[in-house]
């Protein structure tokens, strides 16, 4: 039976400061235990691979370039003696060099982002681009291509260059196989927004407000995913976000300088809690975060 070629390990730095990290493609039988796993108790299976169940992955759809509106993590940080130091703009970044993947020892556990990995999601894991970053790689075995939100560090064995989701690896065609020769390209989103969606206009909204400044007020809470030149795209994006949160989803056209936009929100919803539930469950679903505001 053919050993999978990518494991991924976390690191945890005890003291004064705490450090997760991801790293994959580790050597052939590695020591389990060797990095301690990130969650008390540790990982619940020694050895990484596929799921167990086979699941066709050919209609998961790619993610989705969003404009990010929060802070990007692109700290310095030292994983297995080695400082690395993250791009702040992974725009340009271009970059050729084997790709392994990491799955089922890791689903569920907390990425370097935050965010549960999901061995289904398209994301993946880089040592240097800022996270976010949405990029495009191409298996250049047979050309394929998928784009993928990376939200987590690594690999930090060999010389592999990205290190993908199962899902990413098995839609690239060489899941079965463990690596793959890629190009890993990076993305602007608003520009991709622009070149694949007509009418998308990516308006300035305010940074997300604190609890302390965002008063209920008998109104509820608010999140805004967008605002949009095209009717018909604001509506789109309405209609995906009420297949996926139970929140009312709705389009309110409001004129900016002589030009109408369609801003896209949910709410109102009854917390601070839930709002922030809710935006978790966007950014997993690749809609890129949301932002808290006042009233409708």
């Amino acid at each position: 039976m053919i050993q999978r070629l990518s494991a991924f390990c976390r690191l945890v730095v005890f003291g004064s400061l705490v450090l997760l990290g991801a790293c994959s493609s580790s050597p052939p039988a590695p020591t389990v235990g060797h990095a301690p796993a990130p969650q008390a108790g540790g990982y619940s299976r020694s050895h990484d691979g596929p799921p167990e169940h086979f699941k066709d992955v050919s209609s998961i759809p790619d993610a989705v370039p969003t404009p990010h509106l929060g802070r990007y993590k692109a700290t310095p940080y030292e994983v297995l003696g080695k400082r690395y130091t993250p791009l702040q703009n992974g725009f340009d970044y271009r970059a050729e060099g084997p790709a392994s993947w990491y799955g089922s020892k890791f689903h569920g556990y907390h990425t370097a982002n935050g965010e549960e990995y999901d061995l289904y999601g398209m994301t993946a894991a880089h040592k240097t681009l800022p996270l976010p970053t949405y990029v495009q790689v191409t298996n250049l075995e047979n050309n394929r291509k998928v784009i993928v939100r990376v939200n987590d560090r690594g690999p930090f064995y060999s010389d592999r260059i990205i290190d993908l989701s199962y899902a990413a690896a098995a839609k690239l065609g060489f899941a079965d196989k463990g690596t793959a020769r890629v190009r890993v390209e990076g993305i602007d989103p608003v520009a991709w927004q622009q070149k694949n969606n007509p009418g998308y206009l990516v308006k300035a909204m305010p940074e997300p407000q604190s609890a302390s400044t965002v008063q209920a007020g008998g109104e509820g809470y608010f999140l805004q995913l967008g605002a949009f030149s095209s009717a018909q795209a604001a509506e789109q994006l309405r209609t995906r976000l009420q297949s996926l949160v139970n929140a009312h989803a709705f389009v309110t056209p409001v004129v900016a300088n002589g030009q109408t936009l369609h801003r896209v929100r949910l709410g109102p919803v009854s917390s601070r809690d839930e709002a922030q539930r809710i935006s978790e469950t966007l950014r997993t679903a690749n809609l890129g975060p949301a932002t808290l505001v006042t009233s409708n």
